[in-house]
């Protein structure tokens, strides 16, 4: 069973920076697509990005393009998440999320397509 822990959340300023980072375990983490997602208070959950199995395709939700960016470590079992110049409207509850695909360059925005979930981890951006 894929379990997935999400850490690295908390309080920072409005153009902070924040990484954070998700653990996966249970299966051959190579072989899963990645993806990050967020629920604001009061929305419904969105995508944020996502990357392949090996790192080298990454899409990002046009709100994030150019500040976020998304990694994989497939040594260590674990995506990021790299956080720049963060705006009050990035808080949220950011959810890691995995899917199984036999496709190498498989990546996706839709969260009914991910099989795993974590836990979530709070982000607050203070203005």
């Amino acid at each position: 069973q894929v379990q997935l822990v999400e850490s690295g959340g908390g309080l920072v300023l409005a153009g902070g920076s924040l990484r954070l980072s998700c653990a996966f375990s249970g299966r051959t983490f190579s072989n899963f697509a990645m993806g990050w997602f967020r629920q604001a208070p009061g929305k419904e959950r969105a995508f944020v990005a996502a990357i392949n199995w090996s790192g080298v395709k990454t899409t990002y939700a046009d709100s994030v393009k150019g500040r976020f960016t998304m990694s994989r470590d497939n040594a260590k079992n674990a995506v990021y998440l790299q956080g720049n110049s963060l705006k009050p409207e990035d808080t949220a509850v950011y959810y890691c999320a995995a899917i199984f695909s036999g496709n190498p360059y498989f990546t996706s925005s839709d969260m009914d397509d991910y099989d795993y979930w974590g836990q979530g981890t709070q982000v607050t951006v203070s203005s």
